[in-house]
């Protein structure tokens, strides 16, 4: 057993080599280094068919070829996007490029943007015998999921095709606290987190533990279950609720305050 995975990771390690077209005098590699290889007898494999490395063998102009692009391009002579099934075409909302005290910001510190406006919207989706149109309509402005979708540049602009689910909530002002969630997500205004110790000692920002407490602010309409009827969330708005460490999409309305919107599902108890 032994042998053979040596063999298959020998025969990767030259295709590596040969695509990457590196050139060596002699190579050893020791098993004693390799901790996938714990239990197997110390021993040596040498490779030595490769001749010479050169200085600079390797320099920019050997992956001039190599393009990455974030987004998918459609061509300008297609003039039209139709998502399928239950897909919604979002177009993008531009990063901001300044901070609110007017410092303009460099790319690399300017926040992904997850929301943007609606600009179609496929058929729907059938569950069971019941057929169900898309929650959100043409022109709406929606918060989804951080990395949810697919990229795709169209008519010059920055566009996302995601499915219906992966959209958080309806933003229906300029203000993230007027959420409206949609299916099983619950949108909460999170509990400030301790400014002190149990000792009283004051603590630093970095310090401060991220709170799992806060208030239900609005909650979806639920989920389908198997004959296309919605199924009520199993809390309500003034509710408040433990939830999940790591979970949801964390938002910061224009006051400051701290928002979340999690599914349902992430919601792990009700305090009172």
């Amino acid at each position: 057993m032994w042998q053979v995975s040596i063999c298959h990771t020998v025969s990767i390690f030259l295709q590596a080599m040969a695509t990457s077209q590196l050139t060596a005098s002699s190579m050893t590699v020791s098993v004693r280094n390799l901790a996938s290889f714990e239990g197997l007898r110390p021993s040596i494999v040498k490779f030595s068919s490769f001749g010479a490395l050169k200085p600079g063998a390797l320099s920019q102009r050997s992956f001039r070829g190599l393009v990455v692009k974030a987004a998918a391009v459609v061509a300008p002579k297609y003039t039209s996007v139709k998502p399928l099934g239950d897909r919604v075409l979002v177009k993008i909302k531009e990063a901001e490029e300044k901070t609110e005290g007017g410092i303009l910001l460099p790319t690399s510190a300017q926040s992904k943007p997850q929301g943007g406006e609606v600009v179609a919207v496929g058929e729907g989706k059938t569950i069971g015998k019941t057929k169900l149109e898309s929650s959100v309509k043409t022109g709406a402005r929606v918060i989804y999921s951080k990395y949810a979708g697919t990229e795709v540049e169209f008519n010059g602009s920055n566009h996302l095709i995601l499915k219906e689910d992966d959209i958080v909530g309806i933003l229906e002002t300029d203000d993230i606290k007027d959420l409206k969630p949609l299916n099983d997500r619950v949108f909460i205004k999170v509990a400030e987190a301790e400014e002190k110790t149990a000792g009283g000692l004051l603590l630093t920002e970095s310090s401060k533990e991220k709170p799992s407490i806060g208030t239900v602010i609005a909650v979806g309409p639920g989920t389908f279950d198997e004959e296309g009827n919605r199924k009520p969330l199993s809390v309500a708005p003034g509710n408040t609720v433990l939830y999940s460490k790591y979970a949801g999409n964390d938002f910061k309305g224009n006051d400051g305050t701290n928002y979340i919107a999690l599914r349902a599902s992430d919601v792990m108890a009700v305090l009172s």
